[in-house]
């Protein structure tokens, strides 16, 4: 992820980097202070957990905060899913995985540090699916 060039701290969604850009999702992100904001639009219908392994309980651990544009994201807990719909805030806690459908979007707030640990591994685990994180494909469902 890349510091802004001096956006501060507001900004349109279309000067927001793009740090993906594939058949499956572009995301623009930045980091502000402690937090990665990410504006990200799914073109495919997309589960993270293959990406995921590796992690405690091969669950995200990181808190994300957001509210969904437009879409449906189902987020998977050990004892429960949550669908959530366009129009809605969410909390997502640490534990988890998600499933967005295509033509989702969605805006999200992170704390930085633990985002990046996060995308390490699964930047670790695109690469032994044979990708990479700009080659952002859907894996395989496994529900």
């Amino acid at each position: 992820m890349t510091e802004p060039r001096s956006i501060g701290t507001h900004a349109l969604l279309a000067d927001l980097p793009t740090t993906v850009a594939s058949d499956v999702a572009i995301w623009r992100e930045v980091a502000w202070g402690d937090m990665r904001v990410g504006y990200e639009t799914y073109l495919a219908d997309f589960d993270d957990a293959p990406l995921l392994k590796g992690l405690p309980d091969d669950r995200c651990q990181c808190p994300h905060w957001g509210y969904l544009i437009a879409g449906r994201m189902t987020v998977h807990y050990p004892d429960r899913d949550e669908v959530i719909r366009a129009g809605e805030l969410y909390y997502m806690a640490p534990g988890h995985t998600m499933a967005v459908e295509a033509g989702t979007v969605l805006v999200e707030f992170s704390p930085r540090e633990q985002f990046e640990q996060l995308t390490e591994i699964a930047e670790k685990n695109f690469a032994r699916l044979g990708k990479g994180r700009d080659d952002l494909a859907s894996p395989p469902t496994g529900r």
